[in-house]
This record gives C-alpha cells, sequence and structure tokens, in this order.
C-alpha cells in the first residue's frame, strides 16, 4: 500500500472499505522506505502511550511536501504548537497551555454550550429545514471556544473559514492549491491574533489569551510566537473536530433507526451513545508517529526513523477489539475508543469536545425530535484525516 492510496476518494464516502483492507494486510503495512500504516488497536493503542515513539514534524512536512516545504512560515508556526513536539519541548508546552486551559472548569463551560444550543435551536424554529452543519454544529463550538478567547462572535464565520482551510494540512497528502490556501489562512490567522496579544498584554482578564499571557513563571512563560501557534490550534481543535464530531454523530444514529428510538426515550445514555458513534465515525482519522530508537512492533524489530501513519478509524474498527464493528450499539461496553489518541498527547481538550457534544444532543433530541438528515444533499468534506461533512440538511 502507498500512502496516496489512504487519499482515494471512494474512501471519503465509504471508509469502512479502507478499514477492512487496512486489516486484512495485518498490523503493520509498508507503504515505503522506513514507512509503515497499522490501523491494529493493539499497534496504535501501544505507539500512542509508548515514550520511545514520537514526532518528528519537519521531517513528515518534507516526507509529504518536499524539502522547501520546511521552510514555509505555515509549517514553521505549526512546528510550534504543543501537539507536534515531543519532550521536554511538549511537556513545557503542554503544561503552561494546560495551566490556563484547567483554570476554566467544565462546569460553566457546559452550562456556556447549553445557552449557545438553545440560541441556535430558538434561530431554527420558524423553519421546518434547515443545514445542520452551517446553522448549528458549526457555530456551536466555534462560539464557545471565541468566548473563552474572548473574541468578538461577529468574527466568529471567518476565523472558522481560515481554520477549514488550515486544518488540511493535516491530511496525508494535499494538493499544491489547498497548501497555498492553507499557507494564506495561516498568514491571516496569525497577524489577527498577534494583534489581540500584543492588546491583551497588560490585562488581568481570564479569557484564555490573558491567562496563557500570565501563565508561568518570570523565567518560564510562553513566548509572542508561542501564544499564536498554541492560540491557532486550540481555535482550530475547538472548533473543526467538534463540529465534524457532532455531524458524524447524527449521521450514525438516524443510520441506526432501532439506537436513536432507544435513544430518545431514555436520554441517560446520551454520554455512552456519543462515545459509541466517536468510534463508529470518528473526526480525526490518522495519527503520525516516528521511533525515537529501535522498537518491537507486533513481533518485528522497528529501526529508530520509522514513520508510522495510525489510523484511529480503523483502530476502533478493529474486529479482533470490537464485535460488529460497522454496527453502532449505544450499549457497547468493550474495548478503548481511540477518537481522542492517546499517550501524552491525549486530546487536551475532550471534556470539552464531550460536554459540547452532549449538551447538543440533549438539545436537538428534546427540541427537535423530529429531525432527520436528507440523506441525498448529505455532502462528506472529503478529507482523509479530519473526516465530516460540508452540508447536512435535515428536515422535521
Amino acid at each position: 500500500m502507498q500512502l496516496h492510496e489512504l487519499m482515494n476518494p471512494d474512501y471519503a464516502d465509504n471508509p469502512f472499505a479502507l478499514y477492512r483492507k487496512l486489516h486484512r494486510q495485518g498490523p503493520l503495512i509498508p507503504a515505503g522506505n522506513r514507512i509503515i500504516i497499522s490501523g491494529s488497536h493493539a499497534v496504535v493503542d501501544a505507539l500512542l502511550n509508548d515514550r520511545r515513539v514520537g514526532k518528528n514534524y519537519m521531517e513528515s512536512v518534507r516526507l509529504r511536501f518536499g524539502e522547501d516545504a520546511a521552510d514555509m512560515p505555515l509549517f514553521q508556526g505549526i512546528s510550534r504548537m504543543f501537539l507536534v513536539l515531543n519532550p521536554p519541548d511538549h511537556n513545557r508546552l503542554r503544561g503552561l497551555v494546560m495551566k490556563a486551559f484547567s483554570a476554566r472548569e467544565i462546569k460553566p463551560l457546559r452550562e456556556m454550550a447549553l445557552t449557545v444550543a438553545n440560541e441556535l435551536v430558538d434561530a431554527l424554529a420558524a423553519h421546518r429545514t434547515c443545514d445542520l452543519a452551517q446553522a448549528f454544529a458549526f457555530p456551536l463550538p466555534v462560539r464557545i471556544i471565541c468566548r473563552m478567547l474572548d473574541v468578538s462572535e461577529s468574527d466568529a464565520p471567518e476565523l472558522g473559514r481560515l481554520t477549514s482551510a488550515l486544518v488540511k494540512v493535516f491530511d496525508p497528502q494535499i494538493s499544491p492549491a489547498d497548501l497555498q490556501a492553507a499557507a494564506d489562512a495561516f498568514s491571516v490567522l496569525e497577524s489577527y491574533f498577534s494583534a489581540l496579544i500584543v492588546s491583551r498584554r497588560h490585562s488581568t482578564a481570564s479569557d484564555l489569551v490573558s491567562l496563557f499571557l500570565r501563565s508561568g513563571s518570570d523565567g518560564d512563560r510562553l513566548s509572542h510566537d508561542e501564544i499564536i501557534a498554541n492560540v491557532i490550534l486550540l481555535f482550530l481543535a475547538g472548533h473543526e473536530t467538534t463540529s465534524n464530531m457532532l455531524c458524524n454523530t447524527i449521521l450514525a444514529l438516524h443510520d441506526h433507526p432501532q439506537e436513536l428510538a432507544c435513544l430518545k426515550q431514555n436520554h441517560g445514555l446520551i454520554p455512552d451513545a456519543i462515545q459509541e458513534c466517536l468510534r463508529y465515525d470518528s473526526s480525526v482519522q490518522m495519527l503520525y508517529r516516528t521511533t525515537l530508537e529501535e522498537i518491537e512492533v507486533a513481533g518485528q524489530l522497528i529501526p529508530p526513523g520509522t514513520r508510522f501513519f495510525l489510523s484511529l478509524g480503523a483502530a476502533n474498527h478493529d474486529p479482533l477489539v470490537f464485535t460488529s464493528p460497522e454496527r453502532v450499539n449505544i450499549r457497547r461496553h468493550e474495548g478503548r475508543c481511540l477518537a481522542f489518541g492517546g499517550g501524552i498527547h491525549h486530546c487536551m481538550g475532550y471534556r470539552l469536545a464531550l460536554a459540547e457534544m452532549e449538551v447538543a444532543l440533549e438539545v436537538l433530541l428534546t427540541r427537535l425530535p423530529e429531525m432527520r438528515p436528507v440523506t441525498a444533499g448529505v455532502r462528506r468534506n472529503h478529507r482523509a484525516n479530519l473526516r465530516g461533512v460540508s452540508a447536512l440538511p435535515v428536515e422535521w
């Protein structure tokens, strides 16, 4: 198998065919010189938690986009995100960011999500149809992250558009046009948040930007460029992935009407239903890792510098772990869902994402119980990594 096969457009509408193909080819699939693809739950879970395996972001950039790409401001900026760093730099950055992020407790954020979700449904009340992606799933998390950053919500649509362009660089391969669009989007976001940081330099407020500026001691604070990079990361993660997860969940439940009917009768099952739908159709499909030293994986010795493309989607469908993996079962209690990754890079905002999704599903089931997708109008976003939709028409 070659990397470009992961971008096959046929898999956009039916990734399960890719998962089955990966499982048939075994736990370790050669894909080039020191390049391995794996969709094995055991392998993916083990590598995510192995400190001998880490990130080599710039090397992955050169592999995917060519030698010159590493000098682009786009990739220089992303290289400052704690998401792509190894210890000790990762520990330092994530610790400082986490210190500020943890200051915002989940309970008031859940209440904020409830307020925003109801406001969005209020705006739909007079209609019998809408594009749920554009009218609800995208605005919900972006308004919440805007409020956390104390960014004007009038800027939210444009910031959302820019992050949607930027996020394509996390796919295994993209077109030159998409790469340029991502570079342009990063430049605009960098300028926007740089000005915002300067304006908050002496702020005593409790928004995340102000907290980042005060995080740490005099000897170890986040630099201006580090704050820019990681604010963009939080905006991207808080917007793009959550909206995709919500749309995927809605579609998964409506594709399994018996499970949806069960959930409508018992809203107490919402947390379990969300975990199962994240397993069934994850937004983040792929993670990248590099061996830092020789390790043994699935009975094979793997040399240092080997690059792994880990398919979270396939791992969450591993038939060795999950019974009938291509079926949603909201009472499933087996295996560990890897939708939020694992190890030191486990998603920092997973509690907020789960809270937003639980609130969103509760509000939709309560206020729009007859809502159903117009299947013919659903449009997938055709991304190999952050899987979701660009259009989700519904009626009620």
